[in-house]
């Protein structure tokens, strides 16, 4: 059977300390699997999707746990083992409102981790053959290997006729050299079909958080995705742009949060047609959908393990619509 969405990216463990306590030095952590393709693809696959995961583990015990994890998730994984270098460990410090910092990682160089070299020749494994979406961040362009394993996967899409889902994704410190990173990252958003940021990547990237106005300065680019936590989303085509207001959740981790709201927009997406973008009442539907995906996600800690199902995201809209906080 063919896998609708294919997800490439990173996978790694996402280590929670406690809230509003300072990390360093601290063993009161949690982790949880995370990485925002496999968190992607894990919500795409909870919603009743098939999703695949096309991403790099070490050969340690970590990389075993979030295999299996994907695998209860019910994710197609094509996943390569690293020899001699390790899974990612992020350290994520959150303030009182659940809002998150990327501080770190269990290890100093950035680069020395598994999914740094994702191999483009397990890029020739993968068949694009009748997929409709392939989802990529730009974390991976900050690694050589990564990147050009990136380009294959995008190269073969495009001749496959799949449409590709690129997330802005700006972490700095993934990236060893940041000078490189705006110009690598608009090169790379060329090939996007759909772009999805939030305002401060907005901002940090193209100086405006107009999402119409972004989509400008990125003509290829058919649709353009714009969060702003609390203060809702906006979707831009040529022709339409709407926003949707935030839900009001009593939040205690916004980890994710991103990640499940493209999530619901796509598998929305697969079942609607890619030409519903097309009409302004079609994208408006979309929008509160994966909202409501974004803020389940964040009433419970870690990114995957909070994310809701079709049940509760139905009895979540429904009581919003009777009984609006």
């Amino acid at each position: 059977m063919t896998t609708p969405v294919i997800c490439l990216g990173e996978c790694l463990v996402d280590r929670l300390f406690e809230v509003g306590r300072p990390a360093q030095g601290l063993k009161n952590y949690t982790d949880y699997p995370g990485g925002a393709p496999a968190n992607v693809a894990a919500a795409i696959a909870k919603l009743g999707t098939p999703a695949r995961l096309i991403s790099a583990l070490g050969q340690d015990d970590r990389g075993d746990w979030l295999l299996q994890v994907l695998q209860d998730q019910g994710i197609d994984c094509q996943i390569q083992r690293v020899e001699g270098a390790p899974t990612r460990t992020v350290l994520v410090q959150r303030d009182e409102s659940g809002d998150r910092q990327f501080i770190g990682f269990s290890a100093p160089d950035p680069a020395a981790f598994a999914d740094a070299f994702l191999a483009p020749d397990w890029i020739d494994t993968v068949d694009f053959s009748g997929v409709g979406y392939l989802v990529m961040g730009t974390l991976g362009l900050a690694y050589p290997a990564t990147a050009r394993a990136m380009e294959r996967a995008r190269d073969k899409a495009q001749s496959a006729g799949t449409k590709i889902i690129i997330d802005l994704n700006w972490r700095p410190v993934f990236w060893p050299n940041q000078d490189i990173a705006p110009q690598t990252i608009r090169a790379f958003l060329a090939a996007a079909n759909l772009l999805k940021l939030s305002r401060e990547e907005a901002l940090w990237l193209f100086n405006t958080d107009d999402a119409a106005e972004i989509g400008q300065q990125v003509p290829q680019c058919q649709a353009v995705l714009l969060t702003d936590g609390g203060s809702g989303s906006t979707c831009a085509t040529g022709h339409h742009s709407v926003t949707q207001p935030a839900f009001a959740v009593d939040s205690i981790d916004t980890t994710g949060a991103g990640d499940a709201f493209l999530a619901g927009v796509i598998h929305q997406l697969c079942q609607r047609g890619w030409d519903c973008l097309q009409q302004a009442d079609q994208i408006e539907q979309i929008l509160r959908y994966a909202s409501a995906v974004g803020a389940l996600t964040t009433l419970k800690p870690g990114a995957i393990a909070a994310q809701p199902t079709p049940e509760e995201i139905e009895a979540f809209l429904y009581l919003y619509a009777i009984a609006p906080r």
